[in-house]
């Protein structure tokens, strides 16, 4: 039986409030697949060099080491060297830190945002991918999701993974949708950063993901796409985002997965 394991990855305190980092781990006996990675290790040990004062300011970081994928994982009594795959929703530094601490894994991402990424975009760290993972790259919508365009993630495993192209907060974002145990699992990443957002269309948090995003009017459309998901199937979903911690406390079970 595969079980899901809930991860904070991040912990964000600023004048709009606080904020998390929900990863997932997905375990198949031995076998482990990431989610996002969250914050890394080295960037927990050393923030100033690794990220840079101005971003940890603006951000509002505060730092854990047991906070880290590699710790929790360890914790948890595993081995991050079976870390096999990683899925990226995207390449944000909030999002992939933890990347260099599984340097043998395969990195999934779409392609567009993986360019983006080259481009030189001053939103991404480049020195998080300096050391030169294994990169698959998508850019073929080549099923369909609960009516949403979707791109299988080639995995050597039982679970089903796709990801779901949420374009706008970054050129390349996707949602993630995991399939276990005969349930699927919705990650919106940073579609929304607060749940209350999908029923309240001008919530104030609105304004910073507005600020945030590279293409306003996309992420518009593409967090209009996931309230119809939700809508219309959420009752036969888990579904979350990145950077809530209400949805983290809150979280219930599906099916036979664990969530720890």
């Amino acid at each position: 039986m595969t079980k899901v394991h809930h991860l904070n990855c991040v912990k964000i305190e600023s004048p709009l409030g606080s904020a998390i980092g929900h990863c997932l781990l997905i375990q198949e006996n031995q076998k482990l697949i990431l989610i996002d990675s969250g914050i890394g290790f080295m960037e927990s040990k050393e923030p100033e060099k690794r990220l840079g004062k101005d971003l940890i300011e603006v951000v509002g970081f505060i730092f854990d080491k047991s906070l880290t994928a590699i710790r929790q994982i360890e914790k948890l009594g595993f081995k991050p060297e079976n870390v096999e795959n990683i899925i990226c929703s995207h390449l944000d530094p909030d999002h992939i830190g933890g990347l260099a601490d599984f340097p043998k894994a395969k990195i999934h991402v779409s392609k567009e945002e993986y360019e983006s990424f080259k481009s030189g975009n001053e939103r991404y760290l480049q020195q998080q991918l300096s050391h030169k993972p294994d990169l698959e790259l998508y850019e073929t919508n080549d099923t369909d999701w609960y009516g949403l365009s979707a791109r299988r993630v080639k995995l050597n495993a039982q679970t089903e993974v796709l990801l779901i192209p949420l374009f706008g907060h970054t050129l390349g974002h996707c949602g993630i949708a995991i399939k276990t145990n005969n349930k699927w699992i919705f990650y919106v990443g940073d579609a929304y950063y607060l749940r209350a957002e999908l029923e309240d269309k001008n919530h104030p948090v609105g304004q910073l993901a507005t600020i945030r995003a590279v293409d306003n009017q996309l992420r518009l459309e593409s967090l209009e796409a996931v309230r119809k998901v939700v809508r219309r199937y959420g009752n036969q979903m888990e579904y979350f985002g990145y950077h809530d911690p209400t949805e983290f406390k809150e979280r219930k079970p599906v099916g036979n997965n664990v969530y720890k």
